[in-house]
């Protein structure tokens, strides 16, 4: 890969502060994705919040992926329109959501949706809008094998919850969900060892499910355990920044080989005293939830520091101020890019180092049509 490979040749045309999108990178994670499942693309069900992009969607479907991981409502639609065969959202559903899901699997019914549930409440709650609706609402029971975001521990309450399915009717129970994401070590035998170790106790449950419900799944992690859960046949992974790749997984997760496929477009926007430039990258563009140091590394410049954000700028301290102009073009590498994409209306496509489309990012929105 040349040095420079992220150059873009009409940048004239790409206005800032902007996401760029590589094509060949994100073609090359695609298919280094799959083959690491050695092509079994069924064991594949990428998470649509990384991308949240109706075209992203397409080059994953064309690939032969089918099934996908979605948060809201707004990904799981575009997951369906894209045509995506099945699509699990993810967050159990509470409020105006749940009516939301029964319209959005009535608009698409060539589309198996899903969600997830942890408590009985829940579970009463959608059997009721689904038996009122003459159909069946799919649900994972959602598991919390130590991260305590969501999910119920592998304990007398899970009996409970799974001896209260069989009532419902308008229920039809599809396996496990359990996503790990606290575990990430650098080291990947240490994060290996704890995410089995994690797993442990709810293996042995799904094992005895099993015997019960043949065909119940097992959809595990996200990308940092990826290269965990792809070594077990019997679970389902959910890869997703590994689509787009950023800094903070770049840095941890050393064993997987994707490549920077979505960086950060800014310029020079002041030079307001000496040693200090201004860009227009402020918290406005960039996921702000880690420290300053901790939010973009750019390619283009050396010896650099990232003193501060705020809303509209970013001011950085500089070794070669002489060197730099109002104007100037830096490329950065989002430290966390599922937010950062979230930030953005649209992306610019940019193959073989030049601008040949802009794709939007309809799914940042928390509602489209349902």
């Amino acid at each position: 890969m040349k040095n420079n490979w992220y150059a873009i040749q009409n940048i004239e045309t790409v206005d800032s502060p902007s996401i760029a999108v590589y094509i060949q990178h994100l073609d090359y994670n695609i298919k280094e994705m799959i083959s690491l499942v050695n092509g079994e693309t069924n064991r594949l069900m990428p998470h649509v919040k990384t991308n949240k992009m109706p075209k992203v969607l397409k080059l994953l479907l064309d690939s032969g992926i089918t099934n996908f991981k979605a948060s809201t409502i707004s990904e799981a639609e575009i997951a369906a329109e894209a045509g995506g065969h099945s699509v699990l959202i993810a967050h159990q559903l509470v409020g105006p959501k749940v009516d939301r899901f029964f319209a959005l699997a009535e608009h698409f019914p060539s589309a198996n949706f899903s969600t997830i549930i942890d408590t009985i409440g829940i579970a009463k709650l959608l059997n009721e809008k689904a038996l009122n609706l003459g159909v069946r609402a799919n649900i994972y029971i959602d598991i919390n094998n130590g991260m305590n975001r969501s999910g119920i521990k592998t304990d007398p309450g899970l009996d409970e919850l799974l001896a209260f399915i069989p009532e419902c009717k308008g229920l039809r129970f599809k396996g496990l969900h359990v996503y790990d994401g606290h575990l990430r070590d650098a080291n990947f035998t240490v994060r290996n060892e704890k995410i089995e170790t994690g797993l442990e106790d709810v293996t042995a449950y799904f094992n005895k499910l099993k015997k019960v419900y043949p065909s119940a799944q097992m959809i595990c992690g996200g990308t940092p355990s990826f290269t965990t859960h792809l070594l077990q046949e019997n679970r389902i992974t959910s890869p997703g920044t590994c689509v787009l790749w950023d800094w903070g997984y770049g840095e941890k997760l050393t064993e997987q080989n994707f490549r920077y496929a979505a960086l950060l477009v800014t310029r020079i926007i002041s030079k307001p005293t000496e040693g200090i430039v201004t860009l227009d990258l402020g918290h406005k563009s960039v996921a702000p939830e880690n420290p300053i140091d901790k939010r973009v590394k750019f390619l283009n410049i050396n010896n650099y520091e990232l003193l501060s954000q705020s809303e509209e700028h970013g001011v950085l301290k500089v070794d070669n101020w002489n060197d730099l102009k109002v104007g100037d073009v830096f490329y950065g590498i989002p430290y966390h890019v599922c937010p950062t994409i979230n930030l953005h209306d649209e992306v610019s496509v940019i193959e073989y180092g030049v601008k040949m489309d802009t794709w939007e990012i309809p799914a940042r929105k928390r509602r489209l049509r349902f």
